[in-house]
């Protein structure tokens, strides 16, 4: 959390997850179709296949001055510091799971490197959500054995279909929630002390 010059709070939201597992099409999806939010320009930084480089952003403004500073991160192994760099002073993750069978290995190198990355943070409180993505990919895993292998039990899950927006709003919906939620209590005691 931060804020701005205006006095505008900012929180920072991260999706991270495996390339391809529907990080930048959940992006769109809720940049285009969310309501009640003021939306700011969409910035995607791809190869010609389609494939994000370095990242996707946007921004949401609530009408209480509240901005959602929307960011994907490249899901490629080879970009490693561009998701080190992306997620600094994140407060809260959507991690993109891809159901189908054969991305397995990807998705538990991409959670493993969340791990590596937010440390104490992972396990103490940062809002953490879980878009089990493909859910309509003819050799989806079933989502008990996807959140037992990755270790992600604990987590408030959805089952999405990024391309359809199946889900995607939920999962939106339920980290913005719960980062306001933990962070309201923080900004109702500094202006206690301030007064």
């Amino acid at each position: 959390m931060k804020r701005d010059a205006s006095g505008r709070i900012h929180f920072k939201i991260v999706f991270w997850g495996a390339s391809p597992s529907g990080k930048t099409t959940a992006l769109k999806w809720v940049h285009e179709n969310v309501e009640g939010y003021n939306k700011g320009g969409f910035t995607s930084v791809d190869d010609p296949n389609g494939l994000t480089l370095y990242f996707d952003y946007t921004t949401l403004t609530s009408e209480s001055n509240v901005i959602f500073d929307l960011y994907t991160v490249a899901g490629q192994k080879r970009h490693k510091h561009q998701r080190n760099v992306v997620l600094k002073g994140t407060d809260g993750v959507i991690f993109v799971v891809d159901s189908s069978r054969n991305m397995m290995p990807d998705n538990k190198f991409s959670i493993e490197e969340l791990r590596d990355n937010l440390g104490d943070r992972l396990v103490s409180n940062l809002p953490i959500v879980i878009m089990l993505n493909k859910r309509d990919a003819p050799d989806s895993i079933t989502k008990k054995k996807l959140l037992s292998e990755l270790g992600l039990d604990r987590y408030h899950t959805y089952e999405t279909i990024a391309t359809r927006g199946i889900g995607i709003k939920s999962a939106f919906t339920s980290l913005a929630r719960e980062i306001l939620a933990k962070n309201l209590q923080k900004i109702e005691d500094k202006q206690r002390k301030v007064l």
